[in-house]
């Protein structure tokens, strides 16, 4: 029962008090109810939560217990755990999940994507690099762990009579750049860097060019690159790598479309007065893919893993649909933001020590396989963000904001040519752009994993384990991730990262 005190202490507890949603930080205000209703409905989650446990001792050998087999694409009736969204965040729960039961089918996990060709999926869409080059302690510990995981990533996701997986990591780390406004943030994150165990080094001007002699340096100040554990890979090998795993372990999955929950509502009055609905989902109901049927699937736990979609499936719960200025009136800010990635070709652009190049401009770019090719891209100004009802590219965008930055630091630039380009959606948090990772007080069985903002990719290895501990054990065991918790969006406490891409 080491899971079930975290989601009573996130109703109940000193660190989840329910306090009124204003524009800055607000004095923290708790609320109650009748002493039996509180008993009736928290008894009633505990032995949901009994259940659970039991069936997983029960699963351990010498019991008769199984599996119901399942109709092939069919959700089962029943799952311990639903995962919502089937990018690599998601998948890596999954594994972990499975990983930390003591035998196959102990907790029973399901997992439901709702597109089956993965062609708008972030993870597949993305840069694939991995960098420690951050400024919180959260994000650098989590690459490190992850580039670790990577590194030795047969050891973990390698299936017996299946292909090993190759992640073609190339290691030519991250390398950026900072002009005199910023060059003092950059010496700050460094120190922390290094003190984590983050292998980076600080390189001069003059020490930049003389080992990237292609660099214009003119109003470079300082430098910053990645020795070690940076770099790129192949985003689709590490997604495929880990559902192969997972649904080696016995993760079930399901294509289909999340529509709604069925929640159960206990009433609870804050210390002034406030009355706020505190839910526990029970139903998740699934629509299959060409049908207006769905199926509800009852359910323990419900981890919202559904990166740039999240928040909508927040909102179908009622997240952030209570009346203004209350607790329940707090969104999972989580968006999509459309990010364009243009692949161009350039002969006597730099060579095979090309690393994954971050200016100051905010324009970077990167070697993509041999032969002069790179890949390319800024994140645009807020009054410039596209639309993000198709993954159309805006070719003018490259033209305008983002060739006249690469000619700039790289003259050869000049003469290069756009082969091809796609977009892709960030799972972008409006609030602070870090990591929501937690339990959001008004709904106690509801976990997210999300808003990473660009970098989730990258840190899916130690998240998912991270997710995992915090369901299964309580609390988070390897990696503290607390500061990502879901009170700093209540509380208005943003968690600024200084090195967002």
């Amino acid at each position: 029962m080491r899971g079930y005190p975290l989601l009573i202490r996130t109703l109940s507890g000193p660190a989840h008090r329910a306090l009124t949603h204003r524009t800055g930080p607000t004095p923290r205000r708790s609320f109650s109810t009748s002493p039996r209703a509180r008993k009736d409905f928290f008894q009633d989650l505990d032995n949901q939560f009994k259940a659970f446990r039991d069936k997983a001792t029960a699963a351990m050998p010498g019991s008769d217990w199984s599996p119901i087999q399942q109709n092939p694409g069919l959700p089962p009736e029943r799952a311990d755990i639903v995962i919502v969204g089937g990018g690599v965040i998601g998948w890596s729960i999954a594994y972990w999940l499975k990983k930390k039961e003591r035998v196959r089918d102990g907790v029973r996990v399901l997992l439901v994507e709702k597109d089956p060709s993965y062609s708008q999926a972030s993870t597949v869409l993305s840069a694939g690099g991995i960098r420690q080059q951050f400024s919180l302690k959260e994000n650098i510990l989590l690459s490190l762990a992850s580039a670790d995981f990577m590194k030795n990533i047969n050891e973990h996701l390698g299936v017996v009579n299946e292909d090993p997986v190759d992640l073609q990591f190339n290691h030519s780390g991250y390398l950026f750049l900072a002009n005199e406004n910023v060059a003092h943030i950059m010496e700050e994150n460094y120190v922390t860097q290094r003190d984590l165990g983050a292998k980076v080094a600080l390189l001069s001007p003059t020490q930049l060019k003389e080992r990237f002699p292609w660099i214009n340096t003119d109003d470079v100040a300082l430098a910053s690159y990645g020795l070690e554990n940076e770099g790129w890979f192949d985003p689709w090998t590490l997604l495929n790598a880990f559902r192969r795993k997972a649904l080696s372990m016995g993760v079930y999955q399901c294509f289909g479309e999340v529509t709604g929950f069925t929640c159960s509502t206990q009433t609870a009055e804050t210390t002034d007065g406030e009355m706020l609905n505190v839910k526990r989902i029970k139903y998740i109901n699934v629509r299959m893919p060409n049908s207006l049927e769905y199926q509800p699937v009852e359910c323990a736990v419900v981890i919202n893993a559904a990166g740039a979609g999240s928040g909508k499936i927040a909102e179908m719960v009622g997240i952030g649909k209570g009346p203004e200025h209350s607790v329940a009136s707090v969104p999972l800010p989580v968006e999509p933001r459309k990010r364009y990635v243009y692949v161009v070709h350039c002969p006597d652009g730099p060579g095979l020590e090309c690393p994954f190049l971050i200016d100051y401009s905010g324009v970077y770019f990167r070697r993509e396989g041999l032969g002069g090719n790179y890949i390319a891209g800024k994140s645009p100004e807020e009054a410039e963000e596209p639309d993000v009802s198709d993954l159309e590219v805006d070719h003018e965008f490259f033209q305008e904001k983002v060739w006249p930055l690469l000619c700039h630091r790289v003259p050869s630039f000049e003469r290069l040519k756009v082969s091809s380009a796609w977009a892709g959606f960030y799972d972008y948090n409006t609030f602070d752009q870090n990591a929501i990772v937690g339990v959001h007080p008004l709904v106690n069985n509801m976990f997210h994993a999300t808003g990473f903002s660009g970098h989730g990719l990258q840190q899916s290895p130690a998240v998912g384990r991270a997710v995992a501990e915090l369901v299964l054990d309580g609390d988070f065991k390897t990696i503290d991730l607390s500061a990502f918790d879901l009170r700093r969006l209540i509380y208005q406490e943003p968690v600024l990262e200084n090195n967002i891409v």
